[in-house]
C-alpha cells in the first residue's frame, strides 16, 4: 500500500472507501497512556466514521468504529499489515520541505 499525506477528512474517507475489505493494523491512542493495537478488516465507511472488524480470541469478532478526524490528527494510526508502514501521514507529522 502506498502512504498518503492527508490534510482533509474527505481524502481519508475516499481512500478508505477504496480499501473496504482490506486488512489493516490499527493503533488507537485511548488517552492516559492507553494505546491499543489490533489487526482487522475495514468493513464499512460512513460519512464521519469507518468500521474495522477485529478477530478476537476464541474465534469471536468485534467491530470498532473510528472517526476520520482521529486519523487526521494522529490519534488513530492505520498500518499496512504486511510491511508495517503507515497508510496515512497525519497533517501534524508532515516533514517541512525547504
Amino acid at each position: 500500500m502506498e502512504e498518503t499525506v492527508v490534510n482533509h477528512v474527505e481524502e481519508i474517507h475516499e481512500r478508505l472507501t477504496g480499501m473496504v475489505g482490506q486488512r489493516v493494523k490499527v493503533r488507537a491512542n485511548m488517552g492516559r497512556t492507553r494505546v491499543i493495537e489490533r489487526m482487522g478488516t475495514i468493513k464499512t465507511v460512513h460519512p464521519s466514521v469507518f468500521v474495522v472488524e477485529v478477530n478476537e480470541r476464541r474465534g469471536r469478532t468485534s467491530r470498532q468504529s473510528y472517526q476520520y478526524v482521529d486519523v487526521l490528527t494522529g490519534s488513530v494510526e492505520l498500518f499496512d499489515p504486511e510491511t508495517g508502514e503507515h497508510i496515512f501521514t497525519p497533517m501534524g507529522n508532515q516533514a517541512e520541505e525547504h
